[in-house]
């Protein structure tokens, strides 16, 4: 049976259907796309000679395409618009001639640079039929474009019976691109796939800095940049998740591009299980994105009829630096890709209890923490891991959704009712795809799992990963969940999954494709069933983080480590693809439960502001000083939390010892900055923090509003000078981004966040 489901529900046609393949296997379903009749207007942009044009342009990009029937397809720009200019002019002026010792024709290659095309370099599409019909090539027999905007090429190779189609689509708002690519078998015999990008897209070669985006648990989102390079560069990711170590996305610029200023462009993968991304400079002088969903040999197999579609290649581009391309994404997702269940009221500050009673649950003590947190101003209420079947410790439980009679005779309703009473939602942990062998689900269903015949289980954590492709698993799943959300009316679940699931295989074959769509039916029936409801994605922290599961959830849990430097760090990564609307972002202890630092709170506070704000710590341990200091950051939040979640925000130039951002008004009205020191630099004082963003010919009151005292070491400084602590002075817009403002010094774990407001 083939596992042929797409990647998401971007079309309306598109559905997940359960099918038995032999007694109770699941995959998803979906019949090949067979689009309506092309619009009256003439498709093709421009004709010249035999060659035809497509151009698709929107939201400032422009994606040129040779599209002429009967040839290979290919796309000839993809980037920045350039206005005025017509794909025949692109084709000209990338003409190509022969060189010794290649091939006597110049290759051009194809949208997928299939085997058959020739060209030097990786394929983008790998397929065969037992080891025959691999030497692929496409031709184009149908256009169907769709406006400006979105078109379809639909090409076919007779000889190997294999046929393809490329939709692309601009957002006319933001101008990313979304682009897939759907394979379908029109021959008798089984077509193996083994590696089909969603696109291979040309790179410009002024894109020399290449940034991928790795890191660990607890170090999410470290951005490591690449050094120009001849020859490939490889990411490949089979955790079954998005991971913490191969994100899927890059950045590229060139050695001149900035947050503020520069050709630059990034690319993601809209997909959270496995994936290759991969760059390749050709000594030609090209170089070739392609990104796509990575599958277990004989994994992705088609019958007669059957397709597979790729996930969404999401793709933006500027010539105003990283910064713009960071915008653009942002609001593609946030206008796009979410759902909108969670625009309908301010983003509720978190309480979770995780770090405060780990195991250890007590209804009184869970009561007194709530009350707390409502004191402190917390508008929703999240019960962490230990509240199920015999789940007193990590190694047993998973499995089990149901309230444990031994530590909660009476359900959770005590506690329900408290948080309620309070003002706030009340949220609950989930891992709904892992089980515990210590369960009495496991011990009922040892067969429900994943896993390869004959191979012993890699050890993580103590659980193993359920079959979600089987009907009774997803079922059982659902059940239990529904029974609860109805039964304590849930607002929120936090949706974990704790471990890489390493051989991912249901009735012999490797089922990692059809087990994310699984995960994507479960998330989309519960919200379905209940329209109010809000998931968030959890994994170890950030291990799932990406397009794909954000159109089933609606935040992301960013690190699970709430170290007030290091979440700076996190933060900026993070904020590269994803809006701070979505980033989790939580004041912790004191002391830090996994880097052992201590900070102050008025820092644990401000690392914690720009973002999705929450707290993660035992309130009961913390001094009276310290809650008043919480209480004001939390409703300082709240003042400014429409301009942080609504915003354009900015990463702004920092240094080795500083992290500096911002959120600006889309009118220009207003914005909020943060200046965080980590370390003591080398010179005397601070370098100059340049704010971005502002309208020039607009004149701006600066004001610190935090922390609430002077943090200077010395007086007077800039402070005092400026009055940012006694209603500001008024700067213009031009001199706040040329000159910048002198930062006082500090100890380092000092975070200053100031408010500037138009005053024109």
């Amino acid at each position: 049976m083939a596992n042929n489901a797409t990647s998401d529900d971007a079309l309306p046609d598109q559905r997940f259907d359960f099918e038995h393949g032999g007694d109770d296997a699941v995959s998803s379903e979906l019949a090949v796309h067979h689009h309506g009749p092309a619009p009256a207007a003439d498709p093709v942009d421009e004709a010249q000679g035999e060659h035809q044009f497509i151009a698709l342009r929107g939201g400032g990009t422009f994606v040129a395409i040779e599209a002429t029937k009967g040839a290979r397809p290919i796309i000839l720009y993809a980037g920045p618009d350039m206005p005025g200019t017509a794909p025949s002019e692109l084709a000209t002026l990338a003409v190509r001639q022969h060189a010794p010792g290649t091939a006597a024709v110049p290759l051009r290659g194809s949208m997928m640079n299939e085997v058959g095309t020739g060209i030097s370099g990786p394929s983008g599409l790998i397929a065969h039929r037992g080891g025959q019909d691999w030497a692929i090539d496409l031709r184009l027999v149908m256009i169907e474009q769709r406006g400006e905007h979105e078109v379809t090429l639909c090409c076919e190779d007779t000889n190997t019976a294999v046929a393809v189609c490329h939709t692309l689509s601009l957002d006319p708002e933001t101008g990313v691109l979304t682009s897939s690519t759907e394979i379908e078998n029109r021959a008798d015999s089984e077509l193996q796939l083994d590696w089909a990008a969603a696109l291979c897209l040309p790179l410009d070669q002024r894109l020399e800095r290449i940034f991928s985006f790795t890191g660990r648990w607890s170090g999410e989102f470290a951005i490591e940049e690449i050094a120009p390079f001849q020859g490939s560069i490889v990411r490949e990711n089979k955790a079954g998740r998005t991971s913490h170590d191969v994100y899927p996305g890059a950045f590229a610029g060139t050695p001149a591009t900035s947050e503020d200023s520069g050709l630059a462009a990034g690319f993601h993968l809209a997909w959270s299980g496995n994936s290759r991304l991969r760059v390749d400079r050709h000594s030609d002088g090209r170089a070739l994105i392609q990104i796509g969903e990575m599958s277990f040999p004989g994994e992705i197999s088609l019958g007669r009829d059957e397709s597979y579609r790729t996930p969404d290649l999401i793709a933006a581009w500027s010539r105003d630096g990283f910064n713009d391309v960071s915008q653009r994404l942002h609001d593609h997702l946030c206008n796009e890709v979410l759902d909108k269940r969670s625009f309908a009221k301010p983003r509720p500050v978190h309480y979770n209890t995780w770090e405060a009673v780990y195991f250890d649950h007590d209804e009184a003590t869970l009561i007194t923490l709530a009350e707390h947190a409502a004191a402190v101003g917390a508008e929703r209420y999240v019960l962490d891991d230990g509240w199920f079947g015999g789940r007193r410790h990590e190694d047993a439980g998973l499995g089990d959704w149901w309230v444990s009679d031994a530590v909660y005779p009476d359900g959770l309703h005590a506690i329900v009712k408290r948080v309620k009473e309070l003002g706030m939602e009340f949220g609950l942990w989930f891992e709904p795809e892992m089980v515990n062998p210590d369960s009495d689900l496991f011990r009922a269903h040892p067969d429900w799992v994943l896993g390869a015949d004959g191979v012993d289980a890699v050890p993580f954590r103590g659980q193993f990963t359920l079959d979600l492709t089987r009907r009774e698993v997803f079922d059982y799943l659902f059940d239990k969940i529904t029974k609860l959300v109805t039964e304590y009316g849930i607002a929120y679940i936090k949706w974990d999954m704790n471990r890489d699931t390493n051989y991912p295989g249901s009735g012999g074959r490797g089922a990692m494709h059809a087990q994310t769509q699984a995960v994507y039916k479960l998330m989309e029936s519960l919200r379905a069933a209940h329209p109010d409801l809000e998931i968030e994605s959890c994994s170890s922290g950030g291990g799932r983080a990406d397009f794909g599961i954000l159109r089933y959830s609606d935040r992301i849990w960013t690190s699970d480590n709430n170290d007030a430097r290091t979440r700076q760090h996190i933060m900026r990564g993070g904020s590269q693809f994803l809006p701070l609307r979505v980033l989790g972002n939580h004041v912790g202890p004191k002391k830090c439960h996994i880097t052992g630092r201590q900070f102050a709170m008025h820092f644990r506070v401000a690392s914690a502001i720009f973002g999705h704000m929450g707290m993660e710590l035992d309130l009961r341990d913390e001094s009276e000083a310290d809650l008043e200091t919480l209480k004001a950051g939390i409703a300082l939040h709240k003042k400014h939390r429409e301009l942080i979640h609504g915003g354009h925000f900015l990463r702004l130039k920092s240094t080795a010892t500083t992290n500096m951002i911002g959120c600006v008004a889309r009118d220009q009205s207003e914005g909020l900055f943060s200046y965080a020191k980590l370390e003591s630099e080398l010179n005397t004082l601070p370098d100059r923090m340049m704010f971005g963003g502002l309208d020039p010919a607009r004149h701006y009151r600066v004001q610190m509003v935090w922390p609430l005292a002077n943090p200077s070491l010395s007086t007077p400084s800039i402070i005092e000078a400026a009055k940012l602590l006694e209603g500001g002075t008024t700067f213009s817009g031009a001199a706040l981004m040329g000159y910048g403002i002198q930062p006082p010094l500090t100890f380092p774990d000092t975070c200053l966040i100031y408010h500037l407001e138009a005053t024109d």
